[in-house]
């Protein structure tokens, strides 16, 4: 296992002032103030770039920013840091000068330009000794200068071979990532797309929940749950459930069988440690920990899972002026530190302001993929899109052909495509397999002498892999098939799931077409607005405008949501004074106004009556059009109220149903001092004013509004009697043992 270099022994040079990058040509003097600048002028152009002034202007532009850059040396970017906002190197930045000073010494003297010419020419082992010796910004940098077949060429080179109980990464095999997400956490839903996954040869590099509900004590039952599904299949396979990093730390002290430790990342220390609620040193517990107490124990060579993807930090407005591609590499010399298991990127996963269409998409997976290989990571992809972004399902199958090609470690099974608790859309296992079939590509070793065991493959006579007789037959793992048809019955957004519904390796296409007729529900959601006087009949609201003045505004700038909108001739929209209540209700369309008109009616009376039965002071109730989940901040300090319940539609999912999917978010305001350090000691933000819990899913499908509204005056009432949210309130009520 790997020692982990404490922060303070990794040396990083002093940061240097910024200084122009000038070049004259075609009789044109351009110029460049400072790294980031050119860094950000040198990429392709993205959303997020342009909405952050980093872009280039133009193609002239840009090739000019990207031939001087070619002309840097690895040493002249190496001696100079990028720092945040204050002029200071964060923790991210630090971790990524933990390289092979060796290896750097070797390439250190050259250009980008000639290192991307080495790199070319260099056989595997040879990029990753040259990639130990690179920071997240050199990778970017070099990311910046290639083309789409050099991404692919150099990429396909490498191999990073990591272990569980199954191994991944080696050059023949495409593994899976199996994802039964339910948006109820129910656990036959679960087991469901559990076997759906298995039977199509999916889930050889992990079964991998993300939880409706981040508690110990949920994570804990699906952790035991996924367990038993492992052993009844017997499937060699690793279990994981992707809750946030404290509380699987929480479920392992208890006993719960964590095999594989998950968290996301973002690559700026801020976005991390006010978004994302973690910091350098709770991963290297986590690190730590798993290493003396994970539930696989030496059979496992690594154990940790991360999640990035181009955007976030720019979504948070916690950049540091720094470009998306520049700082998801250094994600990746952060993720590096910890020698994990699995990376698993899922850039498009954001929406329009960063990536708006299925070229940037798709360029921005290659580059990152290539990126996190140099670094030395095992890439697993995810090209994914969600319905308000114009990316769709052709533009993300382009990106796994390309990414396949390129030698990507595994792909994501997210049944028919459709993530049912997470409103997105990523690959399918059918995907996996058709990308299979089509690269000459297998699963894992150890998994495979599974699957053939089970029919699931077979060898032909000249010894090809093949699909076998219950390739796509989940009745394989069920006792009757009434059980079966029960878990079907139990599971959204599952149009048929029999051998009869397969073409080949792909669904067939009365499925598609139910799935794309879906899809096309979903996007119309997305344009629905407010029906302010349909509203009115529900309650006396005040209405509040944001900064974003029409739908476009509201899907490219999701800041402009955020905010309070100006009035003409000055002042909020609406003026907010103090008024010093417990609970303010707002009212926001988010990204599906449907969702608000289908769930309001029977929400709001149960919602009202409990929380006047509790005797709490709420102001007069509030409809914001055009909001996003952050504008409960804005108006929580201009009320002085204590806590904000915010109703907002969640981004259209896969299914009519779900697009009418609301959110409450339960924001906590920090107004006691002491609650303030409290909250800044547990999460190592010492800036700290909110805390957030949440509940989604709120639909016919999901959690009925009726029995959603009781649920939120419960942990309304649980907020404010421990004066804490999210996770810091859930240590309170489960504290770890």
């Amino acid at each position: 296992m790997r020692k982990l270099t404490p922060l303070a022994e990794i040396h990083v040079p002093t940061p240097k002032a910024d200084e122009w990058y000038r070049l004259n040509f075609n009789g044109l003097d351009h110029g460049f103030l400072g790294l980031k600048k050119l860094l950000g002028a040198a990429d392709i152009s993205k959303a997020g770039d342009r909405n952050a002034g980093l872009a280039a202007h133009s193609e002239l532009e840009r090739e000019v920013a990207r031939t001087i850059l070619s002309s840097l040396s690895v040493q002249h970017l190496f001696d100079r840091p990028l720092t945040d906002d204050s002029g200071l190197v964060d923790s991210v930045m630090r971790v990524n000068y933990a390289i092979n000073r060796d290896a750097f010494a070797e390439i250190s003297a050259l250009s980008l330009g000639e290192v991307k010419n080495l790199l070319l020419r260099s056989d595997g082992a040879g990029i990753k000794r040259i990639g130990s010796g690179l920071t997240g910004v050199t990778a970017a940098a070099l990311a910046k200068i290639m083309d789409t077949h050099e991404l692919i060429y150099v990429a396909r080179k490498i191999e990073h071979i990591t272990k569980a109980r199954t191994r991944i990464g080696l050059r023949k095999t495409l593994a899976s990532r199996l994802q039964p997400n339910h948006p109820t956490d129910d656990l036959r839903g679960m087991t469901c797309l559990t076997y759906l996954g298995l039977s199509v040869g999916s889930g050889d590099a992990l079964i991998g929940v993300n939880p409706a509900v981040d508690t110990v004590e949920n994570i804990s039952a699906i952790l035991v749950h996924l367990d038993k599904l492992r052993r009844s299949t017997k499937a060699p396979t690793q279990i994981c459930v992707l809750g946030h990093m404290k509380t699987q730390l929480a479920c392992l002290e208890g006993g719960a069988p964590v095999e594989i430790m998950f968290q996301s990342l973002a690559g700026t220390e801020r976005s991390n440690l006010t978004e994302f609620d973690i910091s350098v040193e709770l991963l290297d517990l986590a690190y730590v920990t798993m290493q003396k107490k994970g539930a696989l124990g030496p059979q496992a060579e690594q154990f940790m899972y991360f999640e990035t993807g181009q955007g976030s930090e720019f979504t948070y407005g916690k950049h540091n002026g720094i470009d998306m591609t520049t700082a998801e590499a250094l994600c990746y010399g952060l993720a590096r530190r910890y020698d994990p298991f699995m990376v698993n990127n899922v850039t498009g996963f954001i929406g329009p302001e960063t990536h708006l269409d299925n070229f940037e998409m798709i360029a921005a997976n290659l580059q990152d993929h290539f990126m996190g290989k140099l670094l030395g990571l095992p890439m697993g992809m995810a090209p994914c899109y969600t319905l308000h972004s114009k990316i769709g399902l052709e533009g993300q199958q382009m990106a796994t052909e390309l990414l396949t090609a390129a030698g990507a470690t595994f792909f994501m099974d997210v049944c028919l495509n459709t993530d049912r608790m997470l409103a997105y859309f990523d690959t399918s296992g059918h995907d996996n397999q058709t990308l299979r079939e089509i690269h000459d590509k297998e699963p894992a070793p150890d998994y495979l002498v599974w699957a053939v065991e089970r029919g699931i493959f077979r060898r032909n006579g000249d010894g090809h892999l093949v699909r076998g007789e219950n390739w796509g037959n989940p009745r394989m793992f069920c006792q009757t098939n009434a059980e079966l048809e029960d878990l079907l019955r139990l599971t959204p957004s599952v149009p048929g799931f029999s051998p009869k519904n397969h073409a080949g390796p792909r669904p067939t296409n009365d499925v598609m077409r139910e799935i794309r007729r879906h899809q096309a529900v979903g996007r119309a959601a997305i344009q629905s607005k407010l029906d302010l006087a349909r509203l009115s009949r529900v309650a006396d609201f005040r209405v509040v405008k944001t900064k974003a003045v029409d739908k476009a505004s509201h899907l490219n700038h999701p800041d402009f949501g955020a905010e309070l909108g100006i009035a003409i001739g000055g002042g909020n929209a609406t003026l907010l004074t103090p008024e010093h209540t417990d609970i303010q209700i707002v009212v926001s369309d988010g990204l599906s106004a449907d969702a608000v008109h289908h769930n309001i009616d029977d929400l709001f009376p149960i919602l009202l009556a409990g929380l006047k039965a509790k005797g709490f002071k709420l102001g007069q109730h509030i409809l914001a059009p055009y909001g996003r989940v952050k504008l409960a901040e804005p108006i929580a300090k201009a009320l002085g109220t204590r806590c904000v319940i915010l109703l907002i539609g969640e981004r259209p999912g896969g299914s009519a149903l779900a697009s009418r999917s609301l959110s409450a978010y339960l924001v906590y305001h920090l107004l006691d001092q002491d609650e303030q350090l409290k909250a800044a000691k547990f999460s190592g933000n010492d800036d700290i004013r909110f805390e957030y819990s949440v509940l989604s899913n709120i639909y016919e499908a999901g959690i009925p509004a009726v029995e959603a509204g009781s649920v939120i005056v419960e942990k309304i009432e649980q907020i404010l009697r421990y004066r804490a949210a999210g996770n810091r309130l859930e240590s309170l009520i489960n504290p770890s043992p």
